[in-house]
């Protein structure tokens, strides 16, 4: 599955849900700022947290997974 995702496109979706919704604050900034204060603690804004943040660890993982295979 990893294979069929270009870097582009996991970029453009790693800005467009790590951002959105764009006002008045972004989804990733609001849920980081309540796990860093402790407050982050209903399933519902933990998994909103791990949905905004997906794109951002496909393209880590599938960065990782390609240097792996390149050494």
């Amino acid at each position: 599955m990893l294979k069929k995702l270009d870097y582009t496109v996991l970029i453009v979706l790693a800005l467009f849900l790590g951002l959105a919704p764009f006002t008045p604050e972004p989804h990733v900034a609001e849920k980081l700022r309540m796990l860093s204060e402790g407050t982050l603690k209903r399933p519902i804004d933990i998994f909103d947290l791990f949905f905004h943040l997906a794109p951002v660890l496909l393209i880590v993982l599938k960065f990782a997974l390609g240097r792996r295979r390149v050494s």
